[in-house]
């Protein structure tokens, strides 16, 4: 197995420096505008674009800056100190259809599709439908093959960045019966301009403001036979199940990024309101939920750390990422929860960030598996390597 290297240790360092100061320079600044219009920015994405904030992990003969594993989990930590929809609008280029491609993708898709995702082409990634998320067997979409191609129809429900998208991976069922190891689900990577593609409305959120979700629905839509990943059927799932790996490091290091921000918020209006002739900061209640937050940070940072090192040197780390996963998320709205009730009667007005951290946080326990889902992976894959003799 090749092992990535990454970018050089001295360049990501100083990529990383100046992320850190144009995150809290220009990008949480930005916020209020982003909210107001539930949008990023066009001249904003721009100059993400340019930051190569698109092709973190792309190769560099595609026009990406090749990084490993841990020096994107730790781009995607230091991002996420800012609002979510910063990490949303690149994070499906960069993790999940990324690395599907980079993996599982003919050298012409690769070369096709890589340096255009790079240089700022919005992926979105199409697994979950109306009656299925986490269930391959009950995914309905369906690729019947047609002539030199395949005809797609369904429906694709909660698909981030579908308002806008440019590109899909798309996963479809190419066989009618569910097959062994999923081999009945097959993954396309379909122009979302392609004729019969529709954008539905984009869906009202309880936060998150600036990431747009929204249905994709395939009438009829006919793709060429180049469209299939890999030019194999059968192995959709198991790419995308790959490529969740890389979704849920995401999930947990956007979480502990978030949950950074969220403390430093608490901390600096607890030294600032005052209750009884002094800072609440100085109440040990206060100190308590203050101290709580910061360990259960601390621990998340430590987990993130440990799964990444094990992913650049090659291991399989489904366990790993589906507990930082499940522990990181689940930490950020204890978090959050924290802030608010700091916060006071304030901490319910939605004149302080309080408010919104409590909505944005929630969704984190929820995609890219749920909790539960999460217990469900790292339990059946403890009994897996129980039986095998795996310590």
């Amino acid at each position: 197995m090749s092992i990535n290297p990454g970018m050089d240790p001295d360049v990501f360092a100083q990529f990383h420096a100046q992320l850190e100061r144009y995150v809290r320079e220009r990008l949480v600044p930005a916020e209020a505008e982003v909210i107001a219009n539930n949008a990023i920015p066009a001249a904003l994405k721009q100059e993400m674009v340019e930051m190569g904030l698109f092709g973190l992990t792309m190769p560099e003969e595609y026009g990406g800056a090749g990084m490993n594993v841990s020096q994107y989990i730790e781009t995607i930590h230091t991002l996420s100190y800012a609002m979510p929809a910063y990490r949303s609008i690149i994070s499906i280029n960069i993790g999940m259809v990324c690395s599907a491609i980079k993996n599982s993708g003919t050298p012409e898709q690769k070369a096709q599709w890589l340096p255009r995702l790079a240089a700022g082409a919005i992926a979105a990634f199409g697994l979950t439908e109306p009656g299925s998320g986490s269930d391959s067997a009950g995914l309905q979409t369906s690729a019947v093959r047609s002539g030199n191609g395949y005809v797609i129809n369904g429906t694709k429900r909660y698909i981030t960045n579908a308002p806008y998208a440019d590109v899909g991976l798309i996963m479809a069922r190419t066989h009618k019966d569910n097959l062994p190891k999923n081999a009945h689900v097959s993954a396309f990577i379909i122009p979302l301009d392609t004729p019969g593609v529709t954008r539905g409305k984009p869906d009202a959120k309880m936060g998150q403001s600036g990431s747009q979700i929204a249905d994709l629905i395939f009438d009829n839509v006919f793709v060429p036979g180049d469209a299939l990943l890999g030019g194999e059927e059968g192995k959709g799932f198991a790419t995308a199940m790959q490529s969740l790996d890389n979704g849920r490091l995401s999930v947990g290091a956007a979480s502990t990024g978030y949950a950074r921000r969220i403390l430093d918020t608490a901390t600096r209006y607890a030294t600032e309101r005052k209750a009884f002739g002094e800072p609440i900061a100085n109440f040990q209640l206060i100190q308590a939920m203050l101290s709580d937050s910061y360990a259960e940070i601390y621990a998340a940072q430590c987990m993130m750390r440990d799964a990444i090192s094990k992913a650049d040197a090659g291991a399989k780390i489904l366990k790993e990422a589906a507990a930082f996963k499940m522990f990181a998320s689940e930490m950020c709205g204890r978090v959050a929860d924290r802030c608010v009730q700091i916060h006071g009667g304030a901490g319910y007005l939605s004149e302080y960030e309080a408010e919104r951290f409590f909505r944005d946080a929630r969704i984190y326990r929820i995609y890219e598996g749920t909790t539960q889902i999460m217990q469900l992976v790292i339990a059946k894959q403890m009994l897996r390597d129980f039986a095998a003799g795996v310590a």
